[in-house]
């Protein structure tokens, strides 16, 4: 399979004034040849008319040509910048798939064979497609730092630094009968060792962060029934998310929108209204309520003022904040409108989801609260569990290792090499044909 030519429209999806069709592969000169009726120069923008076999015309096209191993896949690519049309893009389908061994792409697979032929790591290609999925400026900015290869340079520093230890410690066991040089290398190894472990230990540290950043902050609005929680869910989504009723109990389950706050990924979460109840329907909606809310990172408990639901909220996860947010402000007797945009420490806030008012200041801390939560810096280059997970591989092997510096030097050995294979594996350099299908079939067609 990876010796077929492969092909694929991509760019988006048709009409379209342009549409790019890539095509990659030892084929790809041949494909050229016989739609352009010639190879042009490399990297150099080409006009040509693109024909069938019986020679009439298709389209009028730009031809980008990219010889391996000078090309995104390190093979020989082609691109046909062409008029986006559906007829176009079917004409030139059906021409391509008329050479033997040329195909359609599977997902991904372009990005496959550049991590294949060494044009990028795994780190790398999973940054390339956090940049394809990016809704918002942060994750952009931090799936660019990834594709710049940030996490996978300092992996491989890492790693040739372990090689080096180890190489010092596989000295000490050859020359063990000498006396004191065993010890004389196996010291510098140690502490280049210690040295390394806090490295990466401090990388991991805002792990969380830099993954929280990936899938969004989840900020659930709960409270009891019909306190107006759906109401705001969509003032603040600006259209019509979830079902607003008069009668309690209407939402039943977690409804989910994706907001962009100041260039942050927010996941708000409406929830059923939290109350005893003898009806299962809705009391599987509370238990999926208080289950949700004890994972979120932030809890807007809302409370209809006017029926004086202000007592204290529950408590959800551990260390989860929560913030009281009084609904229907506007209908008690004596508060002015100006009021009700005040709110105590950013912890309380008099709002009214009906009328808009307040809203904006309960946003804007949200806002605020993401921009806190994520950091005013860059975040860390961690973004996915596997690479979390494989880092903490490596800090263990190497914790062991310091453990071990009075020897045996042998089992000292072990652990480097333990740790030089977690981070070869990070960067998709060993071992790792089990989870390249499951990191690449997520990629879109065309990528």
């Amino acid at each position: 399979m990876s010796h077929d030519t492969i092909f694929a429209l991509s760019s988006g999806r048709p009409p379209a004034a342009i549409a790019v069709v890539r095509i990659s592969g030892p084929a790809a000169s041949a494909v050229v040849q016989r739609l352009c009726g010639v190879v042009p120069k490399p990297r150099v923008a080409t006009l040509a008319v693109l024909q069938r076999a019986d020679g009439s015309p298709i389209d009028e096209a730009v031809v980008l040509w990219f010889p391996a191993p000078h090309s995104a896949t390190g093979e020989d690519v082609c691109e046909l910048q062409v008029h986006g049309s559906r007829a176009v893009l079917a004409a030139i389908f059906e021409e391509l798939a008329k050479t033997d061994a040329v195909r359609p792409a599977e997902p991904g697979e372009f990005t496959r064979r550049a991590f294949e032929n060494g044009k990028l790591d795994l780190t790398e290609a999973e940054g390339l497609d956090d940049l394809i999925h990016a809704d918002t400026e942060a994750q952009r900015r931090q799936a660019f730092r990834q594709l710049q290869g940030l996490l996978g340079h300092r992996a491989q520093d890492w790693r040739e630094r372990i090689i080096a230890a180890s190489a010092l410690v596989e000295a000490g066991i050859d020359f063990s009968d000498e006396g004191d040089v065993p010890q004389e290398l196996i010291a510098p190894a140690v502490r280049e060792i210690v040295a390394l472990r806090e490295e990466i230990e401090q990388t991991l540290s805002a792990s969380s962060r830099s993954e929280r950043l990936r899938d969004g902050l989840v900020v659930a609005i709960a409270g009891p029934p019909n306190a107006g929680k759906s109401t705001l869910l969509n003032r603040l989504a600006r259209r019509e998310a979830a079902i607003v009723s008069p009668h309690a109990g209407t939402t039943r389950d977690v409804i989910e929108v994706h907001l962009d706050l100041d260039g942050y990924p927010v996941i708000l979460l409406d929830t059923a209204g939290i109350r005893d109840t003898n009806d299962p329907v809705e009391e599987e909606g509370v238990r999926r309520a208080r289950a949700r809310a004890a994972h979120a990172d932030l809890v807007l408990w809302l409370a209809d003022a006017s029926r004086d639901e202000q007592g204290p909220p529950p408590s959800f996860g551990e260390g989860t904040p929560v913030w009281r947010v009084a609904n229907k402000s506007d209908l008690l007797a004596g508060v002015r409108a100006s009021d009700l945009a005040t709110h105590e420490g950013g912890r309380v806030f008099r709002i009214s989801a009906e009328q808009g008012t307040g809203v904006a200041a309960l946003t804007d801390a949200v806002g605020a609260f993401a921009a806190d939560y994520f950091g005013a810096g860059e975040v860390g280059l961690v973004t996915r569990e596997r690479q979390r997970r494989l880092l903490e591989a490596a800090v263990l092997a190497l914790r062991q290792a310091e453990h071990l510096k009075a020897g045996p030097e042998e089992l000292l050995a072990e652990e480097l090499r333990i740790a030089a294979h977690a981070l070869g594996r990070l960067m998709g350099r060993v071992d790792v044909e089990d989870i390249l299908d499951l990191i690449f079939r997520q990629f879109c067609i065309g990528k």
